[in-house]
Parts: structure tokens; C-alpha cells; sequence
């Protein structure tokens, strides 16, 4: 009687992103003895990294993002989680095992994480790639040291652009703020918060539509094709799209993946959760329960 020797996997779970879903679902795993893997390309903390402060996280009355992910990422290196910096491509499903394949190694394992999140939107104007890190940029909190008395444009109407223009508003000279609508879609208080600011002029039912550059770099907006402002840097915060990962069978909704209740996908051993899934709220909240849902299914599967 022939005996057939089952495959050994690398690990049992890997986690495919770094932010504050992944590092949930990781710490969740390990806790429960599971031989779990982060992969991140990326810094760790995810889109954490770009936000100023945090004040509707229950436990702290005010922190800023990127101390919140490295308190996470501590717990992470604490359990001596395994952590990889390689950069995913796609996700083959064999018979009874995943195989995760980056662009240096691959790797098996029997269930699989999605939390790669989401990206800043782009303008979409000609230039701007050319010109990122030369005068455009879509991290406040990243670049704002860079433009220490200089004159900036925050483009947006969201919480992220008020923050951003509220955060720069303390480094800048002049701050710029540029929204396509005539109503924030911010929180009150931000806008508030925002109004209080002397050097931050607000600039409504505007929409940019070109980037100048002098000498490769930014030298001045203008806006709705008229209007001309000088400044040395701007600030892209139109909102973020998904970071999709290749997966034959994932069933999709415009980038999103799909999930049920228990984080699971259209594809048997793969989950989801954080930014990248399709969901009616995008918060720090609901990214902590749907790693830790994600976690607990597999756990209990």
C-alpha cells in the first residue's frame, strides 16, 4: 500500500498586509498558535502612517497614526511574528494548500489574509507622477517637513484633507485649501477646527486643472483653467481606490473584494478585511473587528 506524504507549508496563515486589519488578524493568529506570516511592501502601519492625529478610537482621547501602528507592530515583533518585505503578485489555489507568490519567493500555506487596503486617488493630470516627491505628494504627515514656510495647496473635502491642511497649517507660511464641492464632507469639528486657522484659505467649487512646473518641479496650480496660484507643494486627498491582489475565482465589486460575515471570500482558504473589502464604513474601528473576524473564522475552520 502505497502511503502519500503530505506537503509541508511554510505556514499555516499568511497575512497579506501590514495595517491595522493585517496586524489584527496576525496577532489574533499567533495568540492562537497558528504559524502565521505578515507580507507587507510597504512601511507598516498603512494608511495610519498618514494621519495626524486620531480622536475617535476608543481607549485614547487623542493619538497620532503613525505611533498607533507602531504600537501595533511592537505587539507584532513581541510574538515574534514572521514579517516579509516582498511585494506580492498573485494568489494559485492548489488542492489543499495556497501558494503566495512575491516577487522574490514563494510561499505556501493553507489559508490566506487579503489586507492590503487602499491608495491616495490621483488627480490624474499629465504631470503628476513626474512630479511626485517634487513638489507633489499625497502624505502630509510624510513630506509636510519639506515645505517648512512655504506656500501649499491641500486638495480635498474629506477628514483627511482637513487634517492635512490643519497639520501643515502649523509648518507652511500659507496653506491652500482646494474643494470641487461647495460643502466639506467632513467632521464638524475639523471644519471648525479648519475656520479658527488664519493661514489656511479655503477655496470652494474649484477644481485643478493643471500642474506648472519650473525646472522639473512644482512652481503653481491652476485652477477651473483660470486662476493661477503660486506654491511650492500640493497635497493630493481625493479620497483612495483598493490595492487589488490577483486571484483567479475572487469575486469582485469595482476593486473590492467580497466577503460574507466571517471575512471569507468567493475562494475557499481565502480571506479578507480592512479597506480592501466592499463595506459601507471605512474606519479604524471596523478594521480592528474584521481582522479579528477574519482571524477567528480561520481559527475555528
Amino acid at each position: 500500500m502505497m502511503i502519500m506524504k503530505l506537503k509541508t507549508l511554510n505556514f499555516d496563515t499568511v497575512v497579506i498586509g501590514c495595517g491595522v486589519a493585517g496586524m489584527t488578524a496576525a496577532l489574533y493568529l499567533k495568540r492562537a498558535n497558528v504559524r502565521v506570516c505578515i507580507i507587507e511592501k510597504n512601511a507598516p502601519g498603512g494608511q495610519l502612517n498618514k494621519i495626524t492625529e486620531i480622536e475617535n478610537y476608543p481607549g485614547f482621547k487623542s493619538i497620532d497614526g503613525p505611533t498607533f501602528a507602531f504600537n501595533i507592530f511592537n505587539q507584532i515583533r513581541s510574538l515574534d511574528i514572521t514579517y516579509k518585505y516582498l511585494n506580492v503578485l498573485e494568489i494559485i489555489s492548489k488542492d489543499d494548500y495556497k501558494i503566495v507568490k512575491t516577487n522574490k519567493e514563494e510561499i505556501t500555506c493553507k489559508n490566506v489574509v487579503i489586507a492590503t487596503g487602499r491608495i491616495s486617488r490621483e488627480l490624474g493630470l499629465s504631470n503628476e507622477k513626474k512630479l511626485l516627491s517634487n513638489g507633489v505628494s499625497y502624505c502630509a504627515i510624510c513630506d509636510g517637513t519639506l515645505y517648512k514656510d512655504k506656500i501649499v495647496c491641500v486638495v480635498g473635502g474629506g477628514n483627511s484633507a482637513l487634517e492635512s491642511a490643519m497639520y501643515l497649517s502649523y509648518i507652511c507660511s500659507k496653506v491652500y485649501l482646494i474643494h470641487r464641492n461647495d460643502e466639506y464632507r467632513a467632521e464638524g469639528i475639523l471644519v471648525d477646527k479648519l475656520l479658527q486657522k488664519s493661514n489656511i484659505e479655503c477655496i470652494k467649487n474649484a477644481k485643478i486643472t493643471e500642474l506648472k512646473e519650473t525646472n522639473d518641479k512644482l512652481s503653481s496650480v491652476v485652477i477651473n483653467n483660470d486662476k493661477e496660484i503660486i506654491c511650492d507643494g500640493i497635497f493630493i486627498e481625493i479620497g483612495n481606490v483598493p490595492v487589488p491582489i490577483k486571484c483567479d475565482g475572487l469575486k469582485l465589486d469595482n476593486n473590492y473584494i467580497v466577503v460574507d460575515s466571517n471575512m471569507k471570500t468567493s475562494v475557499d482558504g481565502v480571506y479578507a478585511c480592512g479597506d480592501i473589502i466592499k463595506k459601507e464604513v471605512y474606519q479604524i474601528s471596523t478594521a480592528v473587528g474584521e481582522g479579528t473576524m477574519a482571524a477567528v473564522s480561520i481559527i475555528r475552520s
